[in-house]
């Protein structure tokens, strides 16, 4: 994993579906059931990954009580293409989710879906590696116009019109 240190920017035309997407431990003594819920999440990354016209872009990953993952979607046509697609990890997980209900509210789960339209976003990475949107690229440096945030969202409304 390079650490770039430059200041970088995404420079990118299209827009972007943020999908976020988690879990939390209600009951401690319940933990054990998250590692059924991370499974199926860790096969439906493995599946997304190994076929990228499916449409997801970049993803990051954090866990602890409440797990949270990051996606970046070409689309979200994509998106709901791939959770509503029997051939497909998502719905026998569901499934699996909804016949146990949270094993009576132990664990919860939710998610929360952005449709970002072209130059309604902007980023900036410096000492990072490739990172969140930065990974969905291509990056540019962050110099002139593109130094702050008003200069970069600037630019995206240009881009946008």
């Amino acid at each position: 994993m390079t650490v770039h240190p430059d200041r970088l920017t995404v420079s990118r035309d299209e827009g972007i579906v943020v999908f976020l997407i988690g879990s939390r431990v209600n009951r401690w003594w319940m933990l054990p059931v998250m590692w059924g819920v991370a499974s199926a999440m860790g096969r439906m990354m493995r599946e997304l990954q190994a076929d990228p016209s499916a449409g997801l872009l970049a993803f990051e990953n954090y866990v602890g009580r409440t797990t949270l993952a990051v996606q970046y979607w070409r689309s979200h046509e994509h998106l709901l293409r791939y959770a509503s697609d029997r051939e497909r990890a998502h719905v026998p997980a569901w499934r699996r989710w909804v016949k146990s209900w949270g094993l009576g509210g132990a664990m919860g789960i939710w998610h929360e879906t952005y449709i970002v339209p072209p130059g309604q976003y902007e980023s900036l990475y410096h000492h990072m590696p490739a990172f969140g949107l930065g990974k969905v690229g291509p990056l540019v440096p962050a110099q002139g116009p593109l130094h702050g945030a008003r200069g970069r969202l600037s630019r995206s409304t240009t881009l946008a019109a």
